[in-house]
């Protein structure tokens, strides 16, 4: 018995270890306030001096992130990533000449999570559940419980609705041409609206185990 509770604290730990080290890849509170630089940059400097100053100034930006990263040792994924998608984006706005394009891709991989999201509940593998306990080494017994599995539609529903709306607000901002609207748009609706459909994965989460528990499909002590 002492030794079946140890090795549940054992698995409990390592799962936080696990969570917290997927935070720390997304770049913590630095993350969201650095995701937010290149774009704010980008705008300022558009409405400033117009298109190329604006590229130049977020590739800037997006460097001296990471630079500032390696300097102080911490993780160089999501400055990379940064520079990458900056990169793209820029690549893009100077290729059509238009700065509103800077913000394209963001736009139609917007459009693109949302029909994943809602397709992978139609398919019966809602992504909120397929990704959290991929996350977490709980695998798949989730599929098992109906109940469970819809607390995970409704999670994966409200991620859908997220990106949905940044993809129905943003493309009719770029149809409007209202670039810094475009700006003040992508930040607001980023890390915010993200915070929001993890609250309700949190939540799909602790029912599902709760489920899970009761009809013995999960471990007492596993959470």
């Amino acid at each position: 018995m002492k030794t079946t509770t140890t090795q549940e604290t054992s698995t409990d730990m390592q799962a936080r270890q696990k969570q917290v080290s997927a935070l720390e890849r997304a770049g913590g509170t630095k993350g969201i306030v650095y995701s937010a630089l290149p774009v704010m940059a980008f705008v300022v400097a558009n409405s400033a001096r117009g298109l190329k100053t604006a590229i130049i100034a977020s590739a800037v930006v997006a460097v001296a992130i990471a630079a500032e990263r390696l300097k102080r040792k911490e993780s160089l994924q999501p400055a990379l990533g940064g520079v990458f998608g900056a990169a793209i984006a820029a690549g893009i706005s100077w290729y059509t000449g238009s700065a509103k394009d800077f913000f394209l891709i963001g736009i139609w991989l917007s459009l693109a999570g949302a029909v994943a999201f809602v397709l992978s509940v139609v398919l019966r593998w809602p992504l909120a559940g397929l990704i959290w306990n991929s996350a977490t080494g709980k695998g798949t017994v989730w599929r098992a419980d109906r109940r469970s599995r819809f607390y995970y539609d409704i999670a994966t529903l409200v991620l859908a609705a997220i990106f949905g709306a940044r993809f129905a607000v943003q493309q009719y901002l770029y149809q409007a041409d209202e670039v810094g609207s475009l700006g003040f748009a992508k930040i607001a609706m980023g890390y915010p609206l993200l915070a929001v459909g993890f609250l309700a994965v949190a939540w799909a989460a602790r029912a599902s185990d709760k489920r899970l528990k009761a009809v013995g499909l999960l471990p007492a002590g596993r959470s």
